[in-house]
């Protein structure tokens, strides 16, 4: 495992490159990922495929769950596109009062069977139906490169967050597994969507398959 205190990681090219031309990759970027036909980028598999064993594995749920807790006095979590539960099926076992929302109604009725303590609810994670500070946690697993419009999911979880919001995300290269790179979001523009939120601090956690992101309202 690897923490680094914020989202972006320098390199040669990002690290000599002027502010002024840093800052137009990430608007760039963030355009790109909001000008994407809608629904374009998400999952449009099956259930099994998300229930997979290999995926599970690179997952690496039971971590992930752990850092996403970590230094939190949690009761509540809210798992923002939780597909086929896994995430909320682990936070459930983890003691939490689990609430999890998708669009996808198939997708959730396999979750209720996973996690049948947990709520769900079909919407979309650029309009949450709860009040502000509902959750000590907010958890969006896969979901911020899928989302239609990332900064107002990212504005949706720390509206209804208490505590943190954790993303989990694909790490920013090329990969036989996984959504292509023009589908992934890299870590500067998770930092530079995460500021313009109103998120006070961001910590990246890069884990054996995934990036994990910490963020403090």
């Amino acid at each position: 495992m690897r923490v680094r205190d914020s989202a972006v990681e320098c390199n040669a090219n990002w690290c000599g490159a002027s502010k002024q031309s840093r800052q137009s990759a990430l608007d760039w970027e963030t355009d790109e990922l909001n000008d994407t036909a809608t629904h374009e980028r998400r999952f449009h598999g099956t259930a099994d495929r998300l229930r997979a064993a290999d995926r599970i594995a690179r997952l690496d749920v039971p971590r992930v769950v752990e850092l996403s807790l970590a230094g939190l006095t949690a009761k509540s979590v809210l798992d923002v596109g939780t597909g086929t539960g896994v995430f909320a099926e682990a936070f459930a076992a983890a003691g939490l009062v689990v609430t999890g929302i998708d669009t996808n109604a198939d997708l959730l009725a396999v979750a209720r069977g996973f996690a049948p303590t947990a709520q769900f609810w079909e919407a979309p994670a650029e309009q949450l139906p709860f009040p502000d500070e509902s959750f000590d946690l907010v958890f969006l697993g896969h979901v911020l490169h899928e989302a239609d419009d990332p900064m107002a999911a990212l504005q949706e979880a720390r509206r209804v967050t208490r505590q943190r919001v954790g993303i989990l995300e694909w790490p920013y290269r090329d990969e036989p597994h996984g959504p292509p790179l023009a589908h992934r979001i890299s870590p500067a523009t998770v930092a530079d969507l995460a500021a313009r939120a109103g998120f006070q601090s961001v910590e990246a956690i890069e884990l054996g398959h995934m990036d994990l992101y910490r963020l403090t309202p």
